[in-house]
């Protein structure tokens, strides 16, 4: 978070006698090279929809029943989405397709009666959240719980719906095979 000066404010707490700035850098470059998948968020509420390019989702259960979790930035309008219509899908994104994730870093142009987002085809999944053709592989998730994390909330959805769009075996972006960096 910038402060007054436009410069970051360190934030979280700094072990004694470490100069803040330095183990702030420190504990930002740790973490950019944590492994992440990138993927497409979809949400909708009524006809508005959005798809997002997102590295923080990960499985959370498997029984009594399937469980993903999202982490969305609370000034996103993925997050308004996905806050007032429950439900999000995550949609996979295959390593032939590195470019798109990039059309998804901003809000989308809808065009429904083309069925695309930004020029990618779509369709509604159960939810009504958008599913990407251009995905491996898809989830599509009820929200069930939101947890307030500070700057993202952490979105708990149930698997009401999966599958794959290509072969089970197709190679799978993550973000190391991108220049794309994001880490706190």
């Amino acid at each position: 978070m910038a402060d007054s000066t436009g410069s970051e404010e360190v934030v979280g707490p700094i072990p004694e006698g470490a100069d803040a700035d330095e183990y702030d850098r420190l504990r930002r470059r740790v973490m950019s090279v944590f492994p992440y998948g990138l993927y497409v968020i979809g949400s909708r509420d009524g006809e508005r929809r959005n798809a997002m390019t997102a590295n923080w989702v990960t499985q959370l259960s498997f029984d009594p029943r399937k469980l993903v979790g999202v982490s969305i930035e609370r000034t996103s309008f993925t997050h308004e989405l996905i806050a007032a219509g429950r439900s999000f899908t995550v949609n996979v994104v295959p390593r032939d397709e590195r470019e798109s994730v990039r059309k998804f870093t901003k809000p989308v142009e809808v065009d429904t009666s083309a069925s695309t987002l930004n020029g990618y085809a779509y369709r509604d999944g159960p939810s009504g959240a958008p599913l990407l053709e251009i995905a491996a592989a898809w989830v599509d998730c009820r929200v069930i719980n939101e947890v307030d994390c500070g700057s993202h909330t952490f979105f708990i959805g149930e698997v009401i719906a999966a599958g794959f769009e290509r072969d089970e075996d197709t190679p799978v972006l993550r973000l190391e095979d991108t220049r794309m960096k994001y880490a706190g």
